[in-house]
């Protein structure tokens, strides 16, 4: 078991994104976000499957066919578009769908991918590895819906494109002040 590199991985993740959600005026999220992480469900697997170089969830994954840290984790975090997939009714019965995210989550969702590539690939990292990591699996394959899959590629591509100043300044004058607005 690797408990102290796993404690530090998710250690230095979860700092990135407080930093970055503070940039952005999350502050509640970035204190709060990924502390699931640090219960025994959690971090019991991390552990068992710490390799450094990519989430312990997926090495879980492979090895039983499910990660039961992710099922844990995605249930208790709203920054994950997993958290909001419910049915929705439909002409010939319910089906799975995503819902609609408050754009402050789907903001947070961004943070954590760019933390979560900075953190994997270390010095090699490129502002354009969150993007390449999120259309890996086709974009058309998530459950999410239509309006949050539009804002977390369109955050992503700007920041592949623009860098992550440009990207965080528009979330802050943009996209923040709308969310407010709506509520």
């Amino acid at each position: 078991m690797k408990a102290l590199q796993h404690f530090k991985t998710i250690t230095r993740h979860k700092l990135l994104v407080m930093q970055g959600c503070f940039r952005l005026g999350l502050y509640k999220q970035g204190l709060l976000h990924d502390l699931s992480k640090y219960g025994w469900t959690e971090f019991k697997k991390g552990c068992q499957y710490y390799q450094g170089t990519r989430s312990p969830n997926d090495a879980e994954r492979e090895a039983y066919g499910l990660s039961y840290a992710w099922l844990h984790h995605k249930g208790r975090n709203k920054h994950h578009y997993e958290y909001w997939i419910d049915y929705e009714a439909k002409n010939n019965g319910p089906c799975l769908a995503g819902m609609r995210m408050p754009d402050e989550y789907v903001v947070e969702m961004f943070v954590d991918r760019i933390a979560a590539s900075k953190i994997y690939k270390g010095e090699a990292y490129k502002d354009s590895d969150p993007l390449d990591y999120f259309t890996r699996a086709g974009v058309d394959n998530y459950i999410m819906h239509k309006d949050v899959k539009r804002l977390i590629y369109g955050l992503l591509k700007m920041l592949a494109e623009q860098g992550e100043e440009k990207t965080f300044r528009y979330i802050r004058k943009k996209i923040l002040p709308a969310a407010r607005k709506r509520r």
